[in-house]
């Protein structure tokens, strides 16, 4: 048994490949500890023939199947599952390619902490890469308090067996999205999850025809793929904190994106059916528990969704993207402050305060701004008040009986 499967869906990955493949081979876990799963989705550019050449030279055991083409990075990755022999797999992308020693250190990683996801750290190359998880190396993080959420592509290790126990397939009737919706279940139904920072070991490449994948598709894909995520954090997570922080993730990376500055350009049809499609969203997963949970120019645009204007909405992102400085509002009693964005405190607009006010630490002409700490009033209960008076009066008592 291989200690790791590495799978690779392929669909016109030409000359991408090769330094994908190459990146197997120089792993410093060696030959006989991995195996290759590669599946060419469809290729006519000559990616298959590649696969074959490189199985029958390769020290490293790889398995090649050839399929008619799917549709979508889903169908290849599953079939990858079902002939993966290793105890953990990974899904290696045919553009990118690892780090020498990633695999070496990701089993080890998940050996030592038993966890069933490991994330390496990985950079773009030509492209943009997520940041905020790779702050320290952690045998184990917690999901409801680290950034992990905001990475769920599917370049990970995951633990073979709970693949398995779970039947953890990817959605092949999801378009785009599916490695997130694939990664948050096995976040939230693993044995734990480990992060390595200190050392690369996924480089993520931007193609320069411009055919990867998370660059195509249309806005409906990406609603389906936001209904889905939001049913299974709400299918898993029961009712409080914990599921309001885990969906702040598809309300802030998913929804916010088709209601940006996109919206100045989408035609008013568009816009429209992009109202028409998050309606049953917002009426079904919208509420205070998450929106207090979101800076305020992201939580306006989404509440402005939420009631249906896109006049509003148009006017906040107009607003945000101007640049311009929101004054500061405190409460009477100094316990809350506001970040009085466009409409607040107008009756014509019948915004409520609370979608203005800061909850979480939040940005103001490029500056900080924080809730203000609670003011904490000491009370004293009546039956202390009441004991306290009790020795009070008889010392008093007591120093009388002495005089006489």
């Amino acid at each position: 048994m291989p200690d790791v499967t590495v799978i690779v869906g392929a669909y016109e990955a030409m000359p991408y490949l090769v330094r994908c493949l190459e990146s197997v081979e120089a792993q410093t876990i060696g030959a006989d500890r991995i195996e290759i799963v590669a599946v060419d989705d469809g290729s006519t550019d000559g990616t298959g023939e590649y696969l074959e050449e490189f199985a029958a030279r390769s020290k490293v055991r790889t398995r090649v199947v050839r399929q008619e083409n799917s549709g979508g990075p889903s169908g290849p990755r599953n079939v990858g599952i079902g002939l993966a022999r290793g105890r953990y797999v990974f899904f290696l992308d045919a553009d990118d390619y690892f780090g020498e020693e990633a695999l070496a250190r990701m089993v080890d990683m998940a050996d030592r902490a038993g966890t069933d996801v490991v994330l390496g750290k990985v950079v773009g190359v030509n492209r943009g890469a997520p940041q905020s998880m790779w702050g320290a190396t952690k045998e184990r993080v917690d999901v409801y308090k680290s950034k992990v959420i905001y990475t769920l592509s599917a370049q990970k290790l995951f633990r073979r067996e709970l693949l398995e126990r779970l039947s953890l397939r990817f959605d092949e009737n999801l378009r785009t999205g599916e490695d997130a919706l694939f990664t948050m279940e096995a976040y939230l139904r693993g044995a734990g999850i480990s992060v390595i920072a200190d050392y690369v070991c996924y480089y993520l490449v931007g193609r320069d025809d411009g055919k990867h994948v998370t660059k195509s598709g249309t806005y409906v894909w990406r609603f389906d793929s936001m209904s889905a995520m939001m049913a299974l954090i709400h299918r898993i997570e029961p009712a409080g904190p914990k599921r309001d922080f885990l969906m702040v993730r598809p309300f802030t990376v998913g929804m916010l994106q088709q209601f940006g500055p996109i919206v100045l350009k989408d035609s008013e049809e568009v816009r429209r059916h992009k109202m028409e499609l998050a309606r049953p969203l917002m009426d079904t997963y919208w509420h205070a528990g998450v929106a207090r949970r979101i800076k305020i120019p992201e939580r306006l645009r989404l509440a402005c969704v939420a009631y249906g204007s896109t006049d509003l909405l148009i006017e906040m992102v107009q607003y945000v993207r101007a640049k311009k400085v929101p004054d500061m509002v405190r409460s009477s009693d100094g316990g809350k402050l506001y970040l009085a964005y466009p409409r607040f405190r107008d009756r014509a607009a019948a915004l409520p305060d609370s979608l203005y006010e800061v909850t979480v630490p939040d940005w103001r002409d490029g500056k900080r701004v924080e809730r203000p700490k609670a003011v904490v009033v000491r009370q004293v209960s009546l039956s202390r008040r009441v004991a306290s008076r009790m020795r009070r009066d008889a010392k008093r008592w007591k120093a009388r009986l002495n005089v006489g």
